[in-house]
């Protein structure tokens, strides 16, 4: 699987007094995105903690805002793993709405790092983790 799809409906909580999705809910729908992308390869990061001491953490994002959501839209985000590194992750990340899927409203390149829980320092992906992402060229 290249590149994963989630959707997100936007509820009035998510918008800003103009009626459109504040901007930094956009980085929480993208985590949201991540963590089902994760989920639906078998990798579920609570147990990553508790098992094996591992967690991801954000160190890089870049984001356009491009174009606004408003409160009822359902929204699309895509996650496409462009690099795996040896102890990272980039990914990229593209918001749509679900009635116009080729037009992006948000797009994001995130990049996470692989973390020793209990001292947050940086540790090679675990093989576990490899043989369900894929390789990317």
């Amino acid at each position: 699987m290249s590149q994963f799809q989630w959707q997100v409906r936007i509820y009035y909580e998510d918008t800003d007094h103009g009626g459109v999705v504040y901007y930094a809910n956009y980085l929480r729908f993208m985590e949201r995105a991540r963590t089902e992308w994760l989920r639906s390869l078998g990798i579920e990061q609570d147990l990553l903690i508790r098992e094996n001491d591992i967690l991801f953490a954000v160190h890089n994002v870049n984001i356009d805002f491009l174009a606004p959501a408003r409160f009822n839209d359902l929204l699309n985000i895509s996650v496409d793993i462009i690099k795996r590194g040896h102890a990272s992750l980039t990914v990229n990340q593209v918001v749509t709405r679900d009635e116009d899927a080729n037009t992006a409203l948000c797009t994001a390149q995130v990049r996470v790092a692989c973390l020793k829980a209990s001292t947050f320092s940086a540790c090679p992906i675990p093989e576990l983790i490899l043989k369900e992402i894929p390789n990317v060229v």
